[in-house]
Protein backbone atom coordinates (compact mmCIF):
# COMPACT_ATOMS: atom_id res chain seq x y z
CA UNK A 1 0.00 0.00 0.00
CA UNK A 2 1.30 3.67 -0.84
CA UNK A 3 2.19 5.75 2.29
CA UNK A 4 -0.24 7.90 3.28
CA UNK A 5 0.15 11.21 2.92
CA UNK A 6 1.41 13.15 5.68
CA UNK A 7 -0.52 16.24 7.20
CA UNK A 8 1.44 19.29 7.80
CA UNK A 9 -0.69 22.14 9.84
CA UNK A 10 -0.90 25.37 8.62
CA UNK A 11 0.01 26.97 12.09
CA UNK A 12 3.29 25.13 12.17
CA UNK A 13 4.19 26.37 8.44
CA UNK A 14 3.46 29.66 9.44
CA UNK A 15 5.33 29.42 12.90
CA UNK A 16 8.61 28.40 11.35
CA UNK A 17 8.37 30.88 8.80
CA UNK A 18 7.99 33.56 11.38
CA UNK A 19 11.32 32.28 12.67
CA UNK A 20 13.02 33.55 9.50
CA UNK A 21 11.54 36.57 10.07
CA UNK A 22 13.05 37.15 14.09
CA UNK A 23 16.53 35.71 12.78
CA UNK A 24 16.45 38.41 9.91
CA UNK A 25 15.35 41.21 12.31
CA UNK A 26 18.50 40.40 14.15
CA UNK A 27 21.15 39.71 10.99
CA UNK A 28 19.88 42.75 9.59
CA UNK A 29 19.44 45.17 12.45
CA UNK A 30 22.93 43.65 14.69
CA UNK A 31 25.25 41.96 11.76
CA UNK A 32 24.44 44.00 8.45
CA UNK A 33 24.37 47.68 10.37
CA UNK A 34 23.53 48.90 13.51
CA UNK A 35 26.61 46.99 15.03
CA UNK A 36 29.06 48.06 12.69
CA UNK A 37 28.18 51.07 13.42
CA UNK A 38 28.81 50.82 17.29
CA UNK A 39 31.95 49.87 16.22
CA UNK A 40 32.65 52.74 13.83
CA UNK A 41 31.85 55.15 16.58
CA UNK A 42 33.83 53.62 19.11
CA UNK A 43 37.20 52.76 17.22
CA UNK A 44 36.70 55.24 14.30
CA UNK A 45 36.76 54.93 10.44
CA UNK A 46 39.91 53.66 9.39
CA UNK A 47 40.52 51.18 12.62
CA UNK A 48 36.64 49.84 11.87
CA UNK A 49 36.59 47.69 9.29
CA UNK A 50 39.90 45.82 10.42
CA UNK A 51 38.40 45.52 13.62
CA UNK A 52 35.42 44.35 13.03
CA UNK A 53 36.50 41.89 10.02
CA UNK A 54 38.80 39.68 13.32
CA UNK A 55 36.03 40.05 15.87
CA UNK A 56 33.22 38.60 13.22
CA UNK A 57 35.94 36.05 12.16
CA UNK A 58 36.40 34.77 16.04
CA UNK A 59 32.98 34.11 16.77
CA UNK A 60 32.46 32.47 13.28
CA UNK A 61 36.01 30.60 14.03
CA UNK A 62 34.40 29.00 16.74
CA UNK A 63 30.74 27.99 15.32
CA UNK A 64 33.17 26.40 12.66
CA UNK A 65 34.57 24.16 14.82
CA UNK A 66 31.41 23.83 16.94
CA UNK A 67 28.56 23.57 13.91
CA UNK A 68 29.48 19.82 12.23
CA UNK A 69 29.44 18.62 16.18
CA UNK A 70 26.27 20.05 17.07
CA UNK A 71 24.41 18.70 13.86
CA UNK A 72 25.65 15.40 14.92
CA UNK A 73 24.34 14.96 18.33
CA UNK A 74 20.94 16.52 17.24
CA UNK A 75 20.36 13.54 15.57
CA UNK A 76 21.18 11.48 18.47
CA UNK A 77 18.09 13.51 20.20
CA UNK A 78 14.67 12.96 20.39
CA UNK A 79 13.62 16.47 19.39
CA UNK A 80 15.56 19.24 17.62
CA UNK A 81 13.75 21.67 18.64
CA UNK A 82 14.92 22.22 22.64
CA UNK A 83 18.60 22.98 20.52
CA UNK A 84 16.67 25.51 18.88
CA UNK A 85 15.20 27.15 21.87
CA UNK A 86 18.63 27.50 23.86
CA UNK A 87 20.33 29.05 21.29
CA UNK A 88 17.71 31.87 20.75
CA UNK A 89 17.54 32.34 24.03
CA UNK A 90 21.40 32.63 24.26
CA UNK A 91 21.41 35.29 21.39
CA UNK A 92 18.64 37.02 22.62
CA UNK A 93 20.00 37.56 26.17
CA UNK A 94 23.61 38.86 24.68
CA UNK A 95 22.07 40.88 22.52
CA UNK A 96 20.43 42.89 24.96
CA UNK A 97 23.28 43.45 26.68
CA UNK A 98 25.49 44.73 23.93
CA UNK A 99 26.60 48.79 24.60
CA UNK A 100 25.79 48.73 27.79
CA UNK A 101 29.59 48.78 29.44
CA UNK A 102 32.87 48.68 28.12
CA UNK A 103 33.58 47.97 24.30
CA UNK A 104 35.38 45.07 25.00
CA UNK A 105 32.65 43.68 26.80
CA UNK A 106 30.45 44.39 23.97
CA UNK A 107 32.37 42.59 21.60
CA UNK A 108 32.55 39.88 23.88
CA UNK A 109 28.53 39.96 24.23
CA UNK A 110 28.59 40.39 20.00
CA UNK A 111 30.42 36.91 19.71
CA UNK A 112 28.42 35.21 21.79
CA UNK A 113 25.06 36.64 20.24
CA UNK A 114 26.33 35.65 16.85
CA UNK A 115 27.38 32.20 17.84
CA UNK A 116 23.76 31.68 19.12
CA UNK A 117 22.43 33.01 15.99
CA UNK A 118 24.11 30.70 14.11
CA UNK A 119 23.39 27.43 15.64
CA UNK A 120 20.24 28.42 15.69
CA UNK A 121 20.11 29.17 11.56
CA UNK A 122 21.89 25.32 11.67
CA UNK A 123 18.77 24.10 13.89
CA UNK A 124 16.19 25.54 12.27
CA UNK A 125 17.49 24.66 8.72
CA UNK A 126 17.18 20.96 9.58
CA UNK A 127 13.52 21.29 10.70
CA UNK A 128 12.68 21.84 7.21
CA UNK A 129 11.40 18.46 6.15
CA UNK A 130 9.08 18.90 9.14
CA UNK A 131 7.17 21.56 7.71
CA UNK A 132 7.47 20.69 4.08
CA UNK A 133 6.95 17.52 1.27
CA UNK A 134 8.77 17.04 -1.61
CA UNK A 135 6.33 19.25 -3.93
CA UNK A 136 6.11 21.96 -2.37
CA UNK A 137 9.73 22.39 -0.23
CA UNK A 138 10.67 25.20 -2.99
CA UNK A 139 8.23 27.25 -2.64
CA UNK A 140 7.34 27.37 1.54
CA UNK A 141 11.16 28.01 1.74
CA UNK A 142 11.22 30.72 -0.71
CA UNK A 143 8.37 32.19 0.91
CA UNK A 144 9.85 31.87 4.34
CA UNK A 145 13.30 33.33 2.78
CA UNK A 146 11.15 36.42 1.31
CA UNK A 147 8.55 37.29 3.89
CA UNK A 148 11.54 36.79 6.53
CA UNK A 149 13.14 39.79 4.81
CA UNK A 150 10.05 41.84 6.12
CA UNK A 151 12.26 41.57 9.65
CA UNK A 152 14.37 43.88 7.63
CA UNK A 153 12.23 46.47 7.37
CA UNK A 154 11.44 45.92 10.98
CA UNK A 155 15.31 46.48 11.94
CA UNK A 156 15.55 49.33 9.23
CA UNK A 157 13.04 51.08 10.04
CA UNK A 158 13.23 51.39 14.19
CA UNK A 159 16.69 52.51 13.94
CA UNK A 160 15.92 54.99 11.19
CA UNK A 161 13.19 56.53 13.47
CA UNK A 162 16.21 56.11 16.88
CA UNK A 163 18.60 58.18 14.97
CA UNK A 164 15.94 61.05 13.47
CA UNK A 165 14.84 61.31 17.46
CA UNK A 166 18.27 61.25 19.41
CA UNK A 167 21.19 63.21 19.32
CA UNK A 168 23.44 60.38 19.69
CA UNK A 169 22.56 56.99 18.23
CA UNK A 170 20.92 55.05 21.37
CA UNK A 171 22.53 52.13 20.42
CA UNK A 172 22.31 50.05 24.18
CA UNK A 173 18.21 50.22 22.97
CA UNK A 174 18.23 49.44 19.72
CA UNK A 175 20.31 46.03 20.46
CA UNK A 176 17.46 45.69 23.40
CA UNK A 177 15.23 46.00 20.87
CA UNK A 178 16.30 43.64 18.86
CA UNK A 179 16.65 41.07 21.79
CA UNK A 180 12.74 41.58 22.61
CA UNK A 181 11.44 41.07 18.85
CA UNK A 182 13.52 38.31 17.75
CA UNK A 183 12.47 36.07 21.44
CA UNK A 184 8.59 37.45 20.69
CA UNK A 185 8.61 36.44 16.90
CA UNK A 186 10.76 32.81 17.27
CA UNK A 187 8.29 31.87 20.15
CA UNK A 188 5.29 30.16 17.68
CA UNK A 189 7.86 28.10 15.98
CA UNK A 190 9.01 26.56 19.37
CA UNK A 191 5.18 25.64 20.33
CA UNK A 192 3.85 24.70 16.49
CA UNK A 193 6.27 23.32 14.82
CA UNK A 194 5.81 19.63 15.63
CA UNK A 195 8.87 17.25 14.78
CA UNK A 196 8.48 13.79 13.02
CA UNK A 197 11.34 12.85 16.14
CA UNK A 198 13.75 10.51 15.77
CA UNK A 199 12.22 6.97 17.10
CA UNK A 200 15.71 5.72 18.05
CA UNK A 201 17.10 8.73 20.26
CA UNK A 202 20.63 7.95 21.69
CA UNK A 203 22.54 9.57 24.74
CA UNK A 204 23.46 13.01 23.88
CA UNK A 205 25.04 14.91 26.88
CA UNK A 206 27.84 12.54 27.81
CA UNK A 207 31.53 12.47 26.88
CA UNK A 208 31.18 8.99 24.81
CA UNK A 209 28.27 10.85 22.50
CA UNK A 210 30.50 13.74 21.59
CA UNK A 211 33.21 11.56 20.74
CA UNK A 212 30.68 9.32 18.85
CA UNK A 213 29.62 12.65 17.46
CA UNK A 214 33.08 13.76 15.98
CA UNK A 215 34.22 10.19 14.98
CA UNK A 216 30.86 10.37 12.42
CA UNK A 217 31.58 13.63 11.34
CA UNK A 218 35.20 12.58 10.35
CA UNK A 219 34.15 9.20 8.68
CA UNK A 220 31.30 11.32 7.00
CA UNK A 221 34.25 13.51 5.20
CA UNK A 222 36.18 11.22 3.83
CA UNK A 223 33.69 9.60 2.77
CA UNK A 224 32.43 11.95 1.16
CA UNK A 225 32.51 10.52 -2.14
CA UNK A 226 29.76 7.83 -1.29
CA UNK A 227 27.53 11.03 -1.03
CA UNK A 228 27.50 12.38 -4.69
CA UNK A 229 27.93 15.74 -4.73
CA UNK A 230 27.98 16.21 -1.50
CA UNK A 231 31.98 17.87 -0.92
CA UNK A 232 31.58 19.20 -4.01
CA UNK A 233 28.49 21.50 -2.89
CA UNK A 234 30.53 21.87 0.19
CA UNK A 235 33.32 23.27 -0.99
CA UNK A 236 31.41 25.37 -3.75
CA UNK A 237 29.57 26.97 -1.05
CA UNK A 238 32.49 28.48 1.28
CA UNK A 239 33.29 30.00 -1.36
CA UNK A 240 29.69 31.52 -2.36
CA UNK A 241 28.96 32.29 1.03
CA UNK A 242 32.19 33.51 1.79
CA UNK A 243 31.42 36.48 -1.14
CA UNK A 244 27.81 37.06 0.46
CA UNK A 245 28.41 37.06 4.03
CA UNK A 246 31.40 39.47 3.55
CA UNK A 247 29.27 42.05 1.64
CA UNK A 248 26.59 41.64 4.07
CA UNK A 249 28.72 42.73 6.78
CA UNK A 250 30.59 45.92 5.50
CA UNK A 251 27.53 46.85 2.79
CA UNK A 252 26.45 50.07 5.57
CA UNK A 253 30.70 50.93 5.84
CA UNK A 254 30.73 51.24 2.24
CA UNK A 255 27.97 52.94 1.66
CA UNK A 256 28.62 55.74 4.38
CA UNK A 257 32.55 55.74 2.48
CA UNK A 258 30.95 56.17 -0.56
CA UNK A 259 28.44 58.86 0.33
CA UNK A 260 31.13 61.04 2.30
CA UNK A 261 33.51 60.60 -0.28
CA UNK A 262 30.41 62.08 -2.85
CA UNK A 263 30.75 65.32 0.07
CA UNK A 264 28.16 64.24 2.40
CA UNK A 265 28.66 64.71 6.30
CA UNK A 266 29.00 61.28 8.14
CA UNK A 267 25.01 61.51 9.66
CA UNK A 268 23.68 61.72 6.20
CA UNK A 269 26.03 58.93 4.83
CA UNK A 270 24.63 56.69 7.87
CA UNK A 271 20.69 57.75 6.62
CA UNK A 272 21.98 56.88 3.08
CA UNK A 273 23.44 53.25 4.40
CA UNK A 274 19.92 52.54 5.80
CA UNK A 275 17.64 53.69 2.27
CA UNK A 276 20.81 51.54 0.64
CA UNK A 277 20.12 48.57 2.76
CA UNK A 278 16.05 48.82 1.98
CA UNK A 279 16.19 48.90 -1.24
CA UNK A 280 18.23 45.65 -0.87
CA UNK A 281 15.61 44.41 1.44
CA UNK A 282 12.56 44.67 -0.81
CA UNK A 283 14.60 43.10 -3.57
CA UNK A 284 15.13 40.42 -1.63
CA UNK A 285 11.55 39.31 -0.29
CA UNK A 286 10.22 39.50 -4.06
CA UNK A 287 13.40 37.61 -4.65
CA UNK A 288 13.08 34.70 -2.56
CA UNK A 289 9.31 34.21 -3.01
CA UNK A 290 9.60 33.84 -6.86
CA UNK A 291 13.16 32.14 -7.17
CA UNK A 292 11.30 29.61 -4.64
CA UNK A 293 8.65 29.17 -7.32
CA UNK A 294 11.55 28.66 -9.51
CA UNK A 295 13.23 26.23 -7.36
CA UNK A 296 10.40 23.99 -7.73
CA UNK A 297 10.17 24.24 -11.30
CA UNK A 298 13.36 23.96 -12.27
CA UNK A 299 15.24 22.51 -9.57
CA UNK A 300 17.52 23.97 -6.93
CA UNK A 301 20.76 23.47 -8.55
CA UNK A 302 19.94 25.09 -12.37
CA UNK A 303 18.15 28.08 -10.16
CA UNK A 304 21.75 28.76 -7.97
CA UNK A 305 23.95 28.45 -10.88
CA UNK A 306 21.49 31.58 -12.34
CA UNK A 307 21.79 33.30 -9.24
CA UNK A 308 25.31 32.55 -8.76
CA UNK A 309 25.61 34.83 -12.31
CA UNK A 310 23.67 37.46 -10.85
CA UNK A 311 26.37 37.77 -7.98
CA UNK A 312 29.12 38.12 -10.73
CA UNK A 313 27.65 41.02 -12.15
CA UNK A 314 26.93 42.81 -8.86
CA UNK A 315 30.12 42.69 -7.49
CA UNK A 316 31.57 44.02 -10.64
CA UNK A 317 29.22 47.11 -10.68
CA UNK A 318 29.78 47.53 -6.77
CA UNK A 319 33.56 47.64 -7.56
CA UNK A 320 32.90 50.19 -9.94
CA UNK A 321 31.22 52.48 -7.71
CA UNK A 322 34.42 52.82 -5.66
CA UNK A 323 37.05 52.70 -8.18
CA UNK A 324 35.33 55.63 -10.60
CA UNK A 325 33.73 57.29 -7.92
CA UNK A 326 30.05 56.45 -9.54
CA UNK A 327 27.29 58.67 -8.31
CA UNK A 328 25.77 57.29 -4.82
CA UNK A 329 22.67 56.31 -6.63
CA UNK A 330 24.28 53.28 -8.71
CA UNK A 331 24.50 52.07 -4.91
CA UNK A 332 20.68 51.05 -5.16
CA UNK A 333 20.94 50.13 -8.12
CA UNK A 334 23.68 46.93 -6.79
CA UNK A 335 21.88 46.89 -3.80
CA UNK A 336 18.63 45.70 -5.68
CA UNK A 337 20.70 43.30 -7.61
CA UNK A 338 22.00 41.82 -4.57
CA UNK A 339 18.82 41.55 -2.67
CA UNK A 340 17.60 39.89 -5.60
CA UNK A 341 19.84 36.95 -5.74
CA UNK A 342 20.41 37.09 -1.75
CA UNK A 343 16.63 36.04 -1.97
CA UNK A 344 17.63 33.13 -4.48
CA UNK A 345 20.86 32.14 -3.07
CA UNK A 346 19.07 31.16 0.39
CA UNK A 347 15.65 30.11 -1.56
CA UNK A 348 17.77 27.23 -3.61
CA UNK A 349 20.67 25.89 -1.62
CA UNK A 350 18.97 25.11 1.50
CA UNK A 351 16.87 22.46 -0.62
CA UNK A 352 19.60 21.56 -2.69
CA UNK A 353 21.62 20.70 0.37
CA UNK A 354 18.79 18.38 1.56
CA UNK A 355 18.81 17.21 -1.80
CA UNK A 356 21.81 16.10 -1.14
CA UNK A 357 21.10 14.59 2.35
CA UNK A 358 20.55 11.12 3.80
CA UNK A 359 17.11 11.35 5.70
CA UNK A 360 18.46 10.18 8.45
CA UNK A 361 21.24 12.40 9.27
CA UNK A 362 19.78 15.70 8.21
CA UNK A 363 21.33 17.42 11.24
CA UNK A 364 25.08 15.67 10.83
CA UNK A 365 24.56 17.22 6.97
CA UNK A 366 23.46 20.60 7.76
CA UNK A 367 25.81 21.00 10.18
CA UNK A 368 28.43 20.61 7.88
CA UNK A 369 26.61 22.75 5.72
CA UNK A 370 26.59 25.27 8.78
CA UNK A 371 30.38 24.59 8.89
CA UNK A 372 31.32 25.63 5.98
CA UNK A 373 29.10 28.77 6.51
CA UNK A 374 31.12 29.56 9.43
CA UNK A 375 34.33 29.23 7.30
CA UNK A 376 33.62 31.49 4.42
CA UNK A 377 32.21 33.74 7.70
CA UNK A 378 35.60 33.51 8.88
CA UNK A 379 37.80 33.93 5.92
CA UNK A 380 35.63 36.39 4.35
CA UNK A 381 35.93 39.43 6.27
CA UNK A 382 39.78 38.36 7.23
CA UNK A 383 40.49 39.38 3.41
CA UNK A 384 38.42 42.32 3.39
CA UNK A 385 40.40 43.50 6.58
CA UNK A 386 43.44 42.54 5.43
CA UNK A 387 42.85 44.24 1.54
CA UNK A 388 41.71 47.51 3.61
CA UNK A 389 44.65 47.39 5.68
CA UNK A 390 47.15 46.64 2.95
CA UNK A 391 45.09 49.70 0.46
CA UNK A 392 44.02 52.06 3.41
CA UNK A 393 46.36 51.91 6.26
CA UNK A 394 49.59 50.79 4.55
CA UNK A 395 48.80 52.46 0.75
CA UNK A 396 47.06 55.65 2.05
CA UNK A 397 44.14 55.29 -0.35
CA UNK A 398 41.04 56.63 -0.37
CA UNK A 399 39.04 54.69 2.09
CA UNK A 400 36.62 54.16 -0.70
CA UNK A 401 38.75 52.32 -3.37
CA UNK A 402 40.36 49.78 -0.65
CA UNK A 403 37.33 48.37 -0.09
CA UNK A 404 36.60 48.45 -4.21
CA UNK A 405 39.84 46.18 -3.71
CA UNK A 406 38.27 44.22 -1.20
CA UNK A 407 34.79 43.85 -3.23
CA UNK A 408 37.16 42.37 -5.99
CA UNK A 409 38.30 39.60 -3.43
CA UNK A 410 34.89 39.13 -3.07
CA UNK A 411 34.14 38.25 -6.68
CA UNK A 412 37.46 36.30 -7.23
CA UNK A 413 35.80 33.87 -4.43
CA UNK A 414 31.82 34.14 -6.69
CA UNK A 415 34.26 32.89 -9.44
CA UNK A 416 35.91 30.09 -7.88
CA UNK A 417 32.45 28.98 -6.57
CA UNK A 418 30.62 28.98 -10.11
CA UNK A 419 33.26 26.92 -11.58
CA UNK A 420 33.07 24.43 -8.53
CA UNK A 421 29.24 24.11 -8.66
CA UNK A 422 29.00 23.50 -12.13
CA UNK A 423 28.78 19.31 -12.36
CA UNK A 424 27.11 18.69 -8.97
CA UNK A 425 23.83 17.70 -9.97
CA UNK A 426 20.27 17.60 -7.75
CA UNK A 427 18.69 14.23 -9.24
CA UNK A 428 16.64 12.03 -6.50
CA UNK A 429 19.36 10.16 -4.86
CA UNK A 430 18.55 5.90 -4.01
CA UNK A 431 19.73 6.71 -0.27
CA UNK A 432 19.06 2.58 0.65
CA UNK A 433 21.42 1.76 -1.76
CA UNK A 434 23.51 4.47 -1.28
CA UNK A 435 23.70 3.71 2.42
CA UNK A 436 24.56 0.09 2.28
CA UNK A 437 27.44 1.48 -0.33
CA UNK A 438 28.92 4.06 2.55
CA UNK A 439 28.55 1.56 5.17
CA UNK A 440 31.03 -1.26 3.20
Amino acid sequence: MPAPTRIIPRRAVISWILYDLANVIFSMGVISLYFSLFVRAEVGSERADSLLGRISALSMGIMFCLSPLLGAMTDRARKRMPFLVWATLICCACTALIARGPFMVSAILFIIANGGYQAGVQFYDSLLPDVTTEENRGRINGIAVGLGYTGSYIAVGVGFWMSRTHAAFPFADYFLFVALAFLALAFPCFVFVGEIGNPHPREIFTWRAVTESARQTLHTLKSGDKYPGLLRFLLGRAFYTDAINTVILFMSLYTVNVAISTGLTKENGEQKAQLVLMSAITAAIFGGVIWGFVVDRIGPKKTLTIVLSGWLATFVLASFVGFLHLHLGWLFVVACLAGICLGGTWASDRPLMLRLTPPDRVGEFYGLYGMVGRFSAVTGPLLWGATTWLTVEQGHMPVVRGEAFAILSLLAMMLVAFTILRPVSDEARDWKALGAIAEA
